[in-house]
């Protein structure tokens, strides 16, 4: 039985990954605060990730996964913590892209700074770097917008909410902007792949192959709660995130590498049902945006 270590382990993708390992019967550990409720059937390491002393000092784990790391500094104190481990996974992100980068991005794209991203993005780039620096047989996973059940960033759990109310929705200009997802499910599939194959790149960009328009996708969030969508198109300068889930920005990874080893991923259509039967169980577990407070003040 292995042992792996999940930084975090109780909010949407650290939460998931966490009992998709322990069902596949690994002994799983989470490292937190513990200020939340931890998931059934791992071990808990309660930490700070960023003061942890001697907590890791005498494990070995066969696999890390780590979720949670932001900085280059979430790195080398986990690293110089850990007794000693085999597999070290980084869950970093596509805002490591500049905006005005050739697209598809590639995993060999120019790094910069993204005007939507800021801060978060460039913080992971200096967080791959020290990882690569550390450990060069590291596995660094760059995926778009994630989703599936546990996802508590208010997206598809927005329009859902929508959904059931009876409410309009209200699409930016006219919702041809088109966004790449990545079902976390898919995301946990792809790490095993990689466990297995052990391939020489380390490196990879993961998502659906397909983009989608947002309006088409809310249509299919709409479809998944048993109602219609009626959409109004919201044009003109309004700042778009006051009233919806995404930025004004549009961009597509190139999943090609991701697809030699792992060719199929879970249809839109399957992963927001799956999302849809979470929400209708746990929407209070949602982080719930003024997006329809800001609708009915200045729409309605």
């Amino acid at each position: 039985m292995k042992n792996v270590l999940v930084t975090g382990g109780t909010v949407f993708a650290s939460r998931y990954t966490a009992e998709y390992y322990v069902k596949k019967g690994y002994h799983v550990y989470v490292l937190n605060r513990n200020s939340k409720a931890q998931p059934a059937g791992v071990t808990l390491i309660e930490a700070d990730r960023h003061h942890l002393g001697d907590k890791l000092r005498d494990f070995h784990f066969d696999i890390i996964f780590d979720i949670t790391a932001y900085t280059a500094s979430d790195i080398e104190l986990l690293l110089h913590a850990v007794g000693s481990y085999e597999d070290y996974f980084f869950i970093s992100s596509s805002a490591v892209y500049p905006e005005y980068g050739p697209q598809p991005f590639c995993e060999h794209t120019k790094l910069g700074v993204n005007k939507f991203w800021g801060k978060y993005g460039t913080d992971k780039i200096e967080a791959e770097k020290i990882l690569q620096k550390r450990d060069p047989n590291a596995y660094i996973l760059r995926p778009p917008y994630l989703y599936g059940p546990m996802n508590n960033v208010y997206r598809e759990a927005f329009v859902f909410e929508c959904a059931l109310n009876n409410r309009k929705f209200y699409l930016p200009r006219e919702g041809q902007l088109r966004l790449q997802f990545l079902h976390i499910h898919d995301l946990c599939r792809f790490m095993d792949t990689l466990l297995e194959q052990k391939p020489a790149r380390h490196i990879f960009n993961v998502g659906n192959k397909k983009t989608v328009s947002v309006r088409d996708w809310a249509a299919l969030c709409y479809k998944i709660a048993g109602k219609d969508a009626e959409f109004v198109n919201v044009s003109g300068e309004i700042e778009q995130r006051n009233f919806f889930s995404f930025y004004n920005y549009e961009y597509c990874l190139d999943v090609t590498e991701q697809e030699r080893l792992m060719p199929e991923t879970r249809s839109l259509e399957e992963g927001l049902r799956e999302s849809f039967e979470w929400y209708l169980n746990n929407s209070d577990a949602v982080n719930k945006k003024s997006y329809i407070e800001y609708i009915d003040t200045h729409f309605i």
